[in-house]
């Protein structure tokens, strides 16, 4: 005789630490190392409680590399989701809960130290290492399509500066912002003839730009750095004007695992069907991506380049992205 899913929900819910688990992955996709350090377990136990989980609909998961991530699959109007909500609240208000809030923000910094010491170490050897995987002129090809005289271009990750530099003599001005100060002081050397480029150090998340500066964007192989693309889509959108154009330059999905240890990559490429919903769910809409042809003898991963505009703000609504970026504000 079979039972109603409801039971299988109400028996995975009816464990704290699972609860703990539930509410992490609402918040943020993980691995299950990275669950183990948050929860402070060993991995047979946080395997074990994400088998249930997962056996009972209410999580779901995917892989990347030889990494398997798992979120949340408690979808809105759901029975499950409803079940969760009763009990959400007094987990979320554990002391357990706050300290794996607290690990959790450690994890993601982790994920972006690997990122963070490569660019330290590599500012001088940048160009010679992109040219050799991608070739020089591939940029051009994602970014002739959207100049304007009188455009107001953000360079988000502008790394060297070399998007900048091919922007600047065609568009009005560009601020081209970046969180390393090497590779700040290289796009320095680079964009000095330039008057209408300014260089702001700030993080991609919370970025050193006011709430509808830009009138177009560009992420060019940033994404695949970013410990959380989805926040700094939605604070891209904060800071382009309603129908601003954002770009993206970046891999389509790929098996180097070994970009992971040589250059800090947090992820192996972004399919178009995950790339299309992120830049949905951050409030772009007219969303097109499609492969970059590959230059001759090249050694990097296919590309991509999807395009997007912000959507209009609703009169009564918040702006996309308001909130995220949060108060800090950098300057080199």
């Amino acid at each position: 005789m079979t039972h109603a899913p409801i039971f299988d929900h109400l028996s995975a819910l009816a464990d704290a630490t699972r609860g703990r688990m539930l509410l992490l992955l609402e918040r943020q996709e993980l691995t299950v190392s990275e669950l183990c350090e948050v929860l402070q377990l060993p991995q047979s136990t946080v395997s074990r409680h994400l088998k249930v989980l997962t056996d009972a609909a209410l999580l779901t998961s995917r892989r990347d590399g030889t990494s398997r991530f798992y979120t949340s699959a408690l979808a809105d109007g759901s029975g499950a989701r409803t079940l969760w909500l009763a009990v959400r609240e007094p987990i979320a208000a554990s002391p357990a809960a706050e300290q794996d809030a607290h690990r959790l923000k450690g994890v993601l910094r982790s994920r972006r130290s690997k990122s963070q010491e490569f660019f330290s170490e590599s500012a001088s050897e940048w160009d010679r290492v992109r040219d050799e995987l991608f070739g020089r002129h591939f940029w051009m090809r994602a970014t002739f399509g959207f100049l304007d005289p009188e455009m107001v271009v953000g360079d988000l990750g502008c790394g060297t500066g070399q998007l900048a530099e091919g922007l600047a003599p065609y568009v009005g001005r560009v601020i081209a912002v970046d969180g390393s100060s090497e590779m700040l002081q290289a796009a320095r050397e680079r964009l000095r003839e330039f008057d209408n480029v300014t260089l702001r150090r700030g993080e991609l998340e919370a970025l050193p730009i006011e709430e509808g500066e830009l009138d177009a964007a560009a992420l060019v192989l940033v994404l695949h750095h970013l410990a959380q693309p989805g926040v700094v889509l939605r604070e891209t959108a904060r800071v382009l004007k309603p129908g601003g154009r954002l770009l993206v330059v970046d891999m389509l999905p790929h098996a180097r695992e070994e970009y992971k240890q040589q250059m800090g990559h947090v992820w192996l490429g972004f399919s178009e069907a995950r790339i299309t919903a992120d830049l949905a769910d951050a409030g772009f809409e007219r969303v097109r991506v499609r492969t970059l042809p590959s230059e001759p003898g090249v050694k990097g991963p296919t590309l991509f380049v999807a395009i997007g505009a912000r959507a209009p703000v609703a009169a009564g609504l918040a702006p996309v992205g308001a909130g995220v970026g949060g108060t800090r504000r950098e300057r080199a």
